[in-house]
């Protein structure tokens, strides 16, 4: 920066303001783009700063499963344990899980719906997710009431939980409480609760109005077999609002119905910059992370369109890093 000068380079930031002002972007913004403006800029995007929170539920979402544990693990890792918030669906394994756990440390909102998790994951690792106080594991079909019961009792800091079923999966289905139940007896912090289509019935409902003295919200949308009088909601809890049993509108579509495969191709061909940083950062003889974005001659094209009239500055080496803006 020149002496005297009213204006500071962006590339004099500190990382932490850069980290700030990235948080506005994309994540394929963040990952792919920034990266290639400057060194200051790259070096921002590979420190914590930017991965306090990390959501890539979207990309989860439409994303090859084999892909997905190595983008976690390189994220979380960008933390450096400073993770604050999660959100991602569909993990495929306990094993990743555990490593989420593993560096949950920080963490205090966890979003992980449609993961294919089991109970005995969550027994193992759920002393480490002591620190969470909002979780979501809406469609996780495979843990049960142990899983919600180990949670109450180890994450002692947990206000709102999100446990929606899709009707698809509790249609024909006889009751089954034990769930509720569970939430009851080790949730009593809650303020904000989501049990959509749920096969529970009126007691187990009024069961966690009674332990849960402390709830604001309570989705109930798709309960049939609860069957609460509003008259009495009002009298006994009016700072609680219940959604439901009655569904007035469609079901969330976006919830699953827009999980189809990426069809906006200026979008996908920017991740395809990412590859190459996955390389770098696993750096082992295993097949090209290019997989993930296929066309490296559709890369090499954007790349030049990227870096058209830019020219080269002569103080970035061999790097070949465009100026500082």
């Amino acid at each position: 920066m020149e002496v005297g000068s009213d204006f500071r380079h962006w590339d004099e930031l500190i990382p932490d303001a850069l980290g700030l002002i990235f948080s506005n972007l994309t994540l394929q913004e963040i990952l792919t783009v920034i990266p290639r403006v400057c060194q200051s800029w790259n070096k921002a995007v590979l420190g914590p700063y930017c991965w306090q929170e990390i959501d890539i539920e979207d990309w989860s979402n439409r994303c090859e499963p084999h892909h997905l544990d190595r983008m976690l693990e390189m994220l979380i890792a960008r933390s450096c344990g400073s993770l604050r918030k999660l959100s991602v669906s569909g993990l495929q394994n306990d094993r990743i899980f555990s490593h989420i756990a593993d560096h949950a440390g920080s963490l205090q909102t966890l979003r992980l719906p449609r993961s294919e998790i089991s109970d005995s994951i969550v027994e193992k690792t759920a002393g480490r997710l002591s620190n969470i106080t909002f979780l979501d594991l809406s469609y996780c079909g495979k843990i049960s009431f142990r899983a919600l019961e180990t949670i109450g009792k180890n994450c002692k800091m947990l206000v709102a939980l999100c446990r929606n079923m899709h009707p698809l999966d509790t249609a024909g289905k006889p009751l089954l409480d034990d769930e509720a139940c569970a939430i009851a007896t080790t949730m009593p912090r809650l303020k904000h609760l989501e049990m959509a289509y749920h096969l529970i019935s009126t007691e187990s409902a009024l069961q966690i109005l009674s332990s849960c003295r402390e709830l604001e919200f309570l989705d109930l949308r798709g309960c049939w077999d609860v069957k609460l009088e509003d008259k009495f909601l009002k009298e006994k809890y009016p700072k609680l609002k219940v959604l439901g049993p009655l569904v007035l509108d469609y079901y969330e579509r976006n919830e699953w119905e827009d999980c189809s495969d990426f069809s906006d191709a200026s979008e996908y061909l920017a991740w395809e910059f990412v590859a190459g940083e996955l390389d770098d950062y696993y750096d082992d003889d295993d097949e090209s992370y290019a997989e993930m974005w296929d066309g490296e001659e559709r890369l090499d094209q954007f790349e030049l369109r990227f870096y058209e009239g830019l020219g080269h500055h002569e103080d970035a080496g061999g790097v070949g890093w465009p100026p500082s803006p």
